[in-house]
Parts: C-alpha cells; sequence; structure tokens
C-alpha cells in the first residue's frame, strides 16, 4: 500500500504574522510541484494569516497543541472548533515540549487526540524516548506504552487518520540525530504495535514520521527507511529553502 508522505513543520515559539507571510508566500512557490503532502504549524497567532495564504495551494495548516474541552472557562487555551473554523487540517499532540515543559500527562494526551478526530482534524501524536531509556534498552517498551495510552478509545474506523511521529527526545533541538536505521527501526515497531492494537491492514495504513533534528543533509537518507512516512521537522522548517530541501528528498 502506498502511503503519501507528510513533511510538516513545527514552528514552535517562532515568525510574527509579517514573517509568516513572507515565508508562506517563499514555500508556495517552492513546492508547487512536489506530490508530499506539506504542513505548516505556525503558532495559534499566525494561524489565520497562514490559512489564508495558502488556500487553493499544496500547503495545509497544522496547530502545535489543542485544548481538550469544547469551551469553557480555560484561561489562555484553544478549542478545537476555534481550529477547525481556520481551516486547520493537522494538530500536533503530546510533543516532548509540552509533556516536559508543560507537564501534559498521557491521560491529557489522550484526550487531545480523541476530541482532534471527533472535529475531522488528524492528530499528529509525538512518541518518543529519552537518553536514559534509550541506554537502558527500554525504547521499544516505552513508546508501545505511550501508543497503548494515547490511542487509547481511539475506533478503528479512525485510526487511519491519525499521524505518528517518532521523534527521540534526545535529538530534538540537540543536533544530535538518530541514524537512519534507528530511526527505521524504532518506526517498524511502531506500525507493529499498531497491527497488534487494530489489524495489520490499519496498521499498514498509517502514516508515521521521524522528527528529531532533520535537515536536508540527512532528510533523504531517514526518508529512504521503508517505514519512515515523511518527516515533524523543526529548525530547518524555519527557513524556506532547507525546508523545501527536505520537501525534495522524499
Amino acid at each position: 500500500m502506498m502511503r503519501q508522505p507528510i513533511i510538516a513543520g513545527n514552528w514552535k515559539m517562532h515568525m510574527t504574522n509579517t514573517e509568516a507571510t513572507v515565508f508562506v508566500e517563499q514555500l508556495k512557490t517552492l513546492v508547487a510541484n512536489t506530490s508530499c503532502e506539506v504542513v505548516v504549524c505556525p503558532p495559534f497567532t499566525a494561524i489565520s494569516t497562514v490559512a489564508d495564504l495558502v488556500e487553493d495551494t499544496k500547503v495545509r495548516v497544522g496547530a502545535q497543541n489543542v485544548f481538550h474541552e469544547e469551551s469553557g472557562a480555560y484561561t489562555g487555551e484553544v478549542s478545537p472548533s476555534m481550529l477547525t473554523d481556520l481551516g486547520v487540517s493537522y494538530v500536533i499532540v503530546g510533543h516532548s515540549e509540552r509533556r516536559s515543559i508543560f507537564k501534559e500527562a498521557d491521560r491529557c494526551v489522550n484526550k487531545r487526540v480523541r476530541i482532534v478526530l471527533q472535529h475531522g482534524m488528524s492528530p499528529i501524536l509525538c512518541v518518543g524516548e529519552s537518553l536514559n531509556q534509550r541506554e537502558s534498552g527500554e525504547t521499544v517498551a516505552f513508546i508501545h506504552s505511550q501508543l497503548e495510552m494515547g490511542l487509547h478509545g481511539v475506533p478503528a474506523e479512525e485510526m487511519t487518520e491519525v499521524v505518528i511521529a517518532y521523534e527521540p527526545i534526545w535529538a530534538i533541538g540537540t543536533g544530535r540525530t538518530a541514524t537512519a536505521e534507528q530511526a527505521g527501526e524504532v518506526c517498524q515497531s511502531i506500525r507493529e504495535k499498531i497491527a497488534t492494537m487494530y489489524t495489520p491492514e490499519i496498521a499498514e495504513q498509517v502514516r508515521i514520521l521521524y522528527g528529531g533534528s532533520v535537515k536536508p543533509e540527512n532528510a533523504k537518507d531517514i526518508l529512504a527507511q521503508t517505514h519512515v512516512d515523511g518527516a515533524l521537522v523543526g529548525g530547518a522548517s524555519l527557513e524556506a529553502e532547507s525546508f523545501t530541501g527536505i520537501i525534495e528528498a522524499c
């Protein structure tokens, strides 16, 4: 089964509306002929601007997070309906920075996965191990546990809308990168786990991304791995040329 590759850019806390406009105008031209699915995830403040700019292009819009309630007295939070109203297609859920800095537990991550699906968007569920866990040989067991908790209650008929992003914590923003083989092995184990949780047929349809210091220089080898269906890109997604270089590698 052919899975359309996704290259998603997580801008994190970067880019004003003005900066986002300049970037997206460049990007639209550079990716006009790509066969990959291109997603940009700006800060909440720039989503509306970016969504307007990419209308009728190959670029889709994602959000970096969402709250797990429809509405209410949750100062500073953003609801799923607020995102769908802006044309958001994807939502990053459970990024390691949200888990570590903002203490978002697996239970909260799971609620967000499910509410994103309920609103017709696709969650990009992030999983990944620390350096200590990798060196202790706990990588696969830990990631499988994250999958079990993050996907709890997700019905089989919705699972193909879920995207999984494997991001080893020790390789995010550190300049260190898992080898292509390491990325491929973990992504294969993720697919095998989904097959046991659902069915092999569903597992073959789920797209699995790698994230962690992905650059144009290493993208080709990583994306050549059988079970790697794209990349969740951080720093390299902030410059149109470097982001396009990764897209071209896929």
